[in-house]
């Protein structure tokens, strides 16, 4: 369980930065909540709140299971959960924007 929670705290985290990003610049960018889902743009005001709220919630997960950085098992697979949600992604928004 500790394993599961630290991964999706990873994919929190990274997933918090694009929108967080694209918020605070007043520029609009995709999120669950546009139409259609994931590929039309969501305003700035909504992507910072969905930005915050993913902040929020991998930081909350990240801290019931606090694991420190550097050569450990946890903070691999936080790192892990970053690293597939971030290719993940990047690959689908390569897609969208083409």
């Amino acid at each position: 369980m500790i394993y599961v929670a630290l991964f999706f705290a990873g994919a929190l985290l990274c997933n918090s930065l694009p929108h967080l990003v694209a918020g605070l610049q007043g520029v609009s960018f995709p999120s669950p909540f546009a139409k259609p889902r994931g590929v039309g743009n969501s305003s700035p005001v909504v992507n910072f709140l969905w930005g915050l709220f993913n902040l929020l919630a991998g930081g909350w997960l990240w801290s019931l299971y606090p694991v420190r950085p550097g050569l450990f098992p946890g903070f691999a697979v936080l790192v892990l959960g970053a690293l597939v949600l971030g290719l993940y992604l990047a690959l689908h928004f390569g897609k969208v924007r083409k």
